[in-house]
């Protein structure tokens, strides 16, 4: 009796954990390439690494991470991204470092996080690439690589899990999709901006009201050879030119850089090698990003006042 309960403990030992291990390191690998990816993108839209080199072209990508999809709170979508790949690493690997009960305990539950995690990433990629497709009508060749990676990552996480209750897993899955999927949609139908009336390739019409101070900053930046180069479709140019309000932004020099905007200058951009919207050229100088009032000013040596 004591020898067969010895053998049943010692095959209980050797019995292996539920889900397959090569699953969680293809996801593992997949993860990181998912983290490099959104890093890279995030810290170029912070301004800590410069110009990527897009695949495909890189007007693709800026018209895609510079519209009103690219960021969330006032941060880069691929931030959050960023936070989601990480999130599904450690969820693959732990369970490959860690040893006795703490592995077991950890199995199940990192499967069960790996599905339903990597479920509302592929169903908010598929979100973000129906916004490129339907709503920006430009592609993005990082932004398409990690859909195409969250997609893969949530068919493995449905092959490794090898799950025994599929009710419950089919039940929990379509929740997430649901639930994603809704608030997805809500989100990239508020950021809808209606295209300028005045027909393709038009930027934004500028709606607030100038004051004296600001149309004597433009007739000062215009005076002095300042340039604002543009894009049609960069939701930051647009509040750059409301800060100033309508009148006074019909004073500044614009440069449309945009291949497809109307009256575009692309080649002069690409000589200028802009590489983000909007970028001033003040005193000869360039300087990429929205500015203040009081930046321009102090940029340009306007001695005027500034206030409304």
């Amino acid at each position: 009796m004591t020898s067969t309960r010895l053998a049943s403990r010692l095959t209980s030992r050797r019995r292996p954990e539920p889900g397959r291990r090569w699953a969680r390191v293809v996801m593992a690998v997949l993860a990181t390439i998912g983290v490099i990816d959104t890093a890279s993108i995030t810290l170029n839209r912070w301004g800590v690494i410069g110009d990527l080199s897009c695949p495909g072209g890189a007007d693709g990508c800026d018209k895609v991470l510079n519209s009103p999809w690219g960021s969330v709170f006032g941060q880069p979508l691929s931030l959050f991204g960023f936070l989601a790949y990480g999130a599904v690493l450690v969820m693959a690997v732990l369970p490959l470092v860690l040893k006795g009960e703490a592995r077991t305990s950890l199995n199940g539950l990192s499967w069960w996080g790996l599905f339903l995690l990597s479920a509302g990433m592929a169903i908010f990629s598929l979100v973000l690439v129906g916004v490129m497709a339907f709503q920006i009508k430009a592609f993005c060749t990082f932004c398409l690589m990690s859909a195409a990676i969250s997609l893969t990552l949530f068919v493995l996480s449905l092959i490794g899990g090898e799950w025994e209750d599929t009710g419950a897993l089919l039940f929990r899955g379509v929740l997430t999709v649901l639930a994603v999927g809704l608030i997805g949609l809500g989100w990239a139908t508020s950021l809808n901006r209606p295209e300028s009336a005045t027909g393709p390739g038009m930027p934004i019409p500028v709606t607030s009201a100038s004051t004296p101070a600001t149309v004597a900053l433009a007739d000062h930046l215009t005076a002095t050879g300042a340039v604002m180069y543009s894009a049609y479709w960069c939701p930051h140019c647009h509040d750059q030119k409301q800060l100033f309000g309508k009148e006074a932004a019909a004073k500044l020099k614009i440069i449309e850089c945009a291949p497809d905007g109307r009256n575009s200058q692309a080649a002069l951009c690409a000589s200028k090698n802009i590489q983000g919207f909007p970028t001033w050229e003040i005193k000869g100088q360039l300087d990429s990003g929205q500015k203040t009032l009081a930046q321009l000013a102090a940029l340009s040596g306007y001695k005027g006042s500034i206030a409304n």
